[in-house]
């Protein structure tokens, strides 16, 4: 049997072949908890995407004689006190908690990353101001914030987005200003610096590459958390409002006929509740996944 480096094909000699990222990605496809989030939110995401196609009728659609109707064929999730599909809403509501999730996880990227960088490779008295600003801004829950701010300007979906990009950076630029701080002192690093290398071509060629791995995985794990605060919000009244359809509003408005139609509830609370431990899942498997001192050698 062929050989290579004294070793049998499929041991030592295939992960070196498939380089980190490739060797990540393999130690994230034998992660039975990551795998199980990744088709979990796959799934979601597919629902959202082309379920509301399967049915005749929007979300918006009332039936006053069919309000509060049980599952059925024709509404397999039963409809609600104003007749409208609970399924139908429910698809629509994914769509609504999925794009909040990953614009305020996008802004949050690019805020963060750069304040991080710039905050990490600098030092000294910039990275002084900038952290202080930080701790100044973090000392304040960050649901506080969405609700004062919420209650200043308009409630409404681009609002959401906008407040939930505006205040969920503050944990990105934390991981990767600790990141950019270990990763300048490398010799790579140091020898791009003697050759004459700009600070924006350290920065972005060098070492946000090299932080890629715990990006990765903040970014994963901010995104429940922005869906989560745009239930709780519009469940409050400050979020999306009447008709469109929303996770929160949904529950608030299953409230009303809880004691005799618990569905209501049921149903938009285990959306919210699958979709967080989806995310949760996948970040996980891929912390594990990255962390270099699980590969193997």
């Amino acid at each position: 049997m062929l050989r290579t480096n004294g070793q049998p094909p499929g041991t030592a000699a295939e992960p070196a072949a498939r380089g980190a990222w490739g060797e990540a990605f393999y130690r994230l496809g034998r992660h039975p908890v990551g795998m199980t989030g990744l088709v979990l939110m796959l799934l979601i995401v597919m629902l959202a995407v082309a379920g509301p196609r399967f049915f005749p009728y929007s979300y918006a659609d009332t039936d006053l004689a069919h309000s509060y109707g049980r599952p059925s064929a024709r509404h397999p999730c039963g409809t609600d006190n104003l007749g409208r599909d609970e399924c139908v809403r429910l698809l629509y509501g994914a769509r609504i908690s999925l794009a909040v999730g990953l614009v305020s996880a996008l802004i949050s990227l690019l805020v963060g990353v750069l304040y991080g960088a710039v905050s990490g490779y600098y030092g000294g008295t910039v990275d002084l101001v900038l952290q202080r600003i930080v701790e100044l801004l973090d000392a304040v829950p960050q649901l506080l914030y969405l609700i004062l701010l919420l209650t200043v300007v308009r409630p409404g979906l681009g609002n959401i987005l906008l407040v939930l990009g505006a205040t969920g950076w503050l944990g990105m630029a934390r991981v990767v200003r600790g990141e950019v701080l270990a990763l300048r002192e490398q010799d790579y690093v140091q020898a791009a610096q003697a050759l004459g290398a700009p600070p924006r071509r350290l920065i972005w060629r060098h070492l946000v590459p090299g932080a890629a791995g715990p990006i990765l995985v903040t970014l994963t794990v901010g995104i429940p958390a922005a869906i989560f605060f745009e239930s709780f919000l519009s469940f409050i009244g400050l979020g999306v409002s009447s008709p469109l359809a929303s996770w929160g509003t949904m529950t608030a408005d299953a409230l009303a006929g809880l004691r005799s139609h618990p569905l209501l509830l049921f149903a938009p609370a285990a959306a919210i509740g699958l979709t967080l431990l989806a995310f949760q899942f996948l970040g996980q498997g891929l912390q594990d996944a990255l962390d270099p001192r699980g590969r193997r050698t």
